[in-house]
């Protein structure tokens, strides 16, 4: 009974300890460390344009005004913006980046009171055909009107709800990619928040605003749920500074309308916490937009491939094989596209290209920047199962009349084909899973739905395990499918070996 009396007492006081831990921890430490994009860029946060190695904006000013508040110092950390929350309870203590303030992220997180309203705002070119939203409720010229938006953002829930409008919703992994794609062209329009198009006006001055701004919310500082005491401070220091004005000079100094934003702060309406969903409702929901993802994986993988062992081969061959003046240049070719990464030649052929007159569709980019750059792993692959053919073999075929190119064709690389492939089997799994990286240019594949999802729902571990399954079941049978070919080239070899 002494023990358990013990026991009763203690919890309280054990309880008290650790919820008093986080933010002993924060001030031990001397460094409040939060999150944020720095490629989201302005007004939030970007590179100083008179130093870039120094971060500025107004959220970095925030940032080291609450860390004073708490008494320490504030030490930034990158990440990308769909998934700063990923980083809270590990890398950082708080993530202040203009995260809107959601029913979703009330329930998984600990959202601070308000720092920042804001609104939604259309955009489109000066001398384009959209004046007004109601006009994105019929077709356009060529079908439904194209808007980008940022993913994981406000605009892109708002866009996405919108069924009365006749849109297709492109998301972006960078707050002004859609900016740039409305001025070339390859967007009717796009929708952000308006504090972020003020501050690049001037830069894109093709664009102009659509009426007035619509829908809107507020922005707040995410905290882990276990972290309590942090998250109160956080709060505490807000309310300070905005009571002393603190607050409404910093927004002054960045053009944001300090009093507009005070009176719009104080009187900030709570919103209701997001109910959890079952096990049962997370599949009905979700299932359906992962299946329709993974077949979107599927697609990339199975367009690409071919076309990369088809480049692939040709630039082994013609290394091997073709003219002297040549070989340098599909050796610059190979050189080139292993030495750069996949990321940097998406980027090249979506965005840079348009700016030459030549704008080419997600998918297609998506198709060509993965078969380009797999081919050049493909034609070091050939070129060594080319290799790997006996001398004898080219010499004989020649000897018996066969041209340079039948001897090609009908013998050595059949052989090499034969040799390659099973590294050719693992690079087109390697490429399976590549595919992810084209969400860079607005592909949702797989990894990328499961991305979204999993923050906007909150259910991480759940939904990773079912895109893990996903991918396995589409995997495992290529492998499968892979071996199969294998065993068939095989055998018509071990038959004239019979023969023979």
């Amino acid at each position: 009974m002494k023990c358990l009396l013990c026991a009763v007492l203690l919890v309280p006081a054990l309880t008290s300890a650790t919820v008093a831990a986080d933010l002993d921890k924060v001030v031990s430490r001397g460094e409040l460390v939060w999150a944020a994009d720095q490629e989201g860029g302005g007004p939030h946060v970007f590179p100083d344009p008179a130093d870039p190695r120094q971060l500025t904006g107004f959220e970095v000013d925030l940032a080291a005004l609450v860390a004073e508040e708490l008494g320490v110092k504030a030490r930034f950390q990158q990440g990308q913006w769909d998934r700063l929350p990923l980083l809270l309870g590990g890398t950082a203590d708080c993530v202040i980046n203009g995260i809107e303030l959601t029913p979703d992220r009330q329930r998984d997180y600990h959202c601070s009171r308000p720092y920042f309203a804001y609104s939604l705002q259309l955009l489109a070119r000066r001398d384009g055909p959209i004046d007004t939203l109601a006009k994105l409720a019929s077709p356009g010229p060529g079908g439904r009107w194209r808007v980008g938006v940022l993913t994981g953002s406000a605009a892109e829930s708002v866009m996405r709800s919108r069924t009365d409008l006749e849109i297709d919703v492109i998301g972006y992994d960078g707050t002004i990619d859609s900016l740039e794609q409305v001025s070339t062209g390859v967007l009717d329009a796009a929708v952000m928040d308006d504090c972020i198009f003020t501050f690049y006006a001037d830069r894109f001055r093709r664009l102009r605003t659509v009426e007035r701004p619509f829908e809107g919310g507020f922005y707040t500082i995410l905290t882990a749920r276990d972290t309590p005491q942090l998250s109160a401070a956080i709060d505490a220091a807000i309310g300070r500074l905005i009571a002393d004005g603190r607050l409404k000079a910093l927004y002054d100094h960045w053009d944001l309308a300090g009093r507009q934003q005070m009176l719009l702060l104080r009187d900030a309406a709570e919103i209701p916490v997001a109910r959890r969903k079952s096990l049962g409702e997370l599949c009905r929901d979700t299932l359906p937009l992962l299946l329709k993802a993974a077949g979107m994986t599927i697609l990339l993988s199975c367009l690409a491939f071919p076309l990369a062992v088809g480049i692939g081969l040709a630039v082994a061959v013609g290394r091997m094989h073709g003219p002297a003046w040549l070989r340098p240049l599909l050796t610059g070719y190979v050189e080139v596209l292993r030495g750069t990464p996949l990321m940097l030649q998406l980027y090249a052929i979506f965005f840079l290209l348009p700016k030459i007159g030549l704008a080419l569709p997600a998918l297609v980019a998506a198709i060509v920047g993965l078969a380009l750059n797999y081919s050049a792993y493909e034609s070091e692959i050939y070129r060594a199962g080319l290799k790997a053919v006996p001398p004898g073999q080219f010499e004989a075929s020649l000897a018996l009349g066969l041209s340079k190119w039948q001897a090609l064709r009908h013998v050595l690389v059949p052989q090499a084909v034969r040799i390659v492939m099973p590294p050719v089997t693992s690079d087109f799994i390697a490429l399976f899973k590549d595919t992810s990286v084209c969400s860079a240019i607005t592909i949702v594949e797989l990894t990328k739905r499961y991305s979204v999802l999993a923050l906007s729902t909150g259910r991480i571990v759940e939904l990773a395990i079912v895109t893990a399954l996903l991918y396995l079941c589409m995997s495992w049978p290529l492998a499968l499918l892979s071996r199969w070919f294998e065993r068939r080239l095989e055998r018509p070899a071990g038959g004239s070996m019979a023969e023979g």
